[in-house]
């Protein structure tokens, strides 16, 4: 039986969210081999995102199965206030299982997603959003200019044809080294990217706001009612499958652009950002060159690194 009368009900009003969520996906099993400096690369990206956003917004984490270390850290900074939304799940429900409970309850108008390895300029948020409220019918903005695949963003091409106001560029207006340095923060070969650095940019411009063609689904902004025509998204891998997003989106007519500056960085596995990138008050020094790091030597532990994670966290051996 109850006793006495809720107090909640007497309140008149309540919190209303901020127009944007930033929502972050962390995914740290463990802190050893690939994973060992992936709590201190966490540790800087949110850093990072609060100091360098340029404008309010709520944080949404969601931990995909984690280890202790690594929820205890993030439950620390949601009794800081630092992180205004955390869902943790006791296993690893790969990225289209996160991207599902995650994107669907950010309470924002505008989602800005990311892995948990991103780095993030000055003013990364607000000039992104500027990206999203110029052009029309955007899909996703990503935080930083290099080259995806065209059949990704033939919508932008076909959009820009058709719009009087839209003008298109081809030819080398990104800073090569902005490039070189992404690529290798995700494991390029010297090769691939001789190749990448040999073909040309599709630069938009609309209305005086310069963008690129092209976007990733590794960080992204979008609204949230485009998003949801989209969910729920059948990825049955952890990895692999994650381009569905990006195909889809294409595929329905809407654009997908990149900001004419870096202002965000895949940091991957280590907290070292590289010696091009612009400076940061937040960004850690370059170290120098391990023997480990040289080509010949990188490749053929790769090779070995590869094989045995496929042996242990493969899910399709399972």
């Amino acid at each position: 039986m109850r006793k006495g009368q809720n107090p909640v009900k007497q309140l008149q009003t309540v919190s209303k969210p901020q127009r944007v969520t930033v929502a972050v996906l962390n995914h740290i099993p463990f802190l050893d081999g690939f994973y060992a400096q992936m709590l201190d690369v966490l540790q800087l990206s949110l850093s990072t995102l609060r100091q360098n956003a340029g404008l309010d917004f709520d944080l949404l984490v969601y931990d995909n199965g984690s280890c202790k270390q690594a929820r205890d850290f993030l439950l620390a900074e949601y009794e800081k206030g630092n992180i205004q939304s955390l869902i943790l799940s006791d296993r690893n429900m790969g990225k289209g299982g996160a991207w599902n409970v995650m994107l669907q309850a950010a309470p924002g108008e505008i989602i800005a997603y990311a892995d948990n390895d991103v780095f993030y300029h000055p003013g990364w948020l607000r000039e992104s959003v500027k990206v999203l409220e110029t052009y029309p019918n955007v899909g996703m903005v990503t935080s930083r200019p290099f080259h995806t695949k065209p059949e990704l963003y033939s919508a932008d091409l076909d959009w820009a044809r058709k719009t009087p106001e839209a003008s298109v560029e081809r030819g080398f207006f990104i800073d090569r080294d902005w490039m070189r340095e992404f690529w290798l923060s995700v494991g390029r070969s010297e090769e691939e990217i001789a190749l990448d650095q040999a073909v040309e940019d599709v630069r938009l411009t609309y209305k005086g706001l310069v963008t690129y063609c092209g976007a990733s689904h590794w960080q992204f902004l979008a609204w949230k009612k485009v998003l949801q025509e989209f969910l729920p998204i059948d990825l049955s891998r952890p990895l692999g499958q994650v381009l569905k997003l990006d195909e889809m989106i294409n595929q329905q007519g809407y654009l997908r652009l990149m900001t004419a500056q870096p202002f965000t960085m895949n940091l991957s596995n280590s907290v070292e950002l590289p010696s091009n990138e612009p400076t940061s008050a937040a960004a850690q020094p370059r170290t120098r060159k391990r023997l480990a790091d040289f080509p010949v030597v990188k490749s053929p532990l790769m090779r070995l690194y590869n094989a045995i994670f496929k042996l242990y966290y493969d899910d399709k051996k399972r």
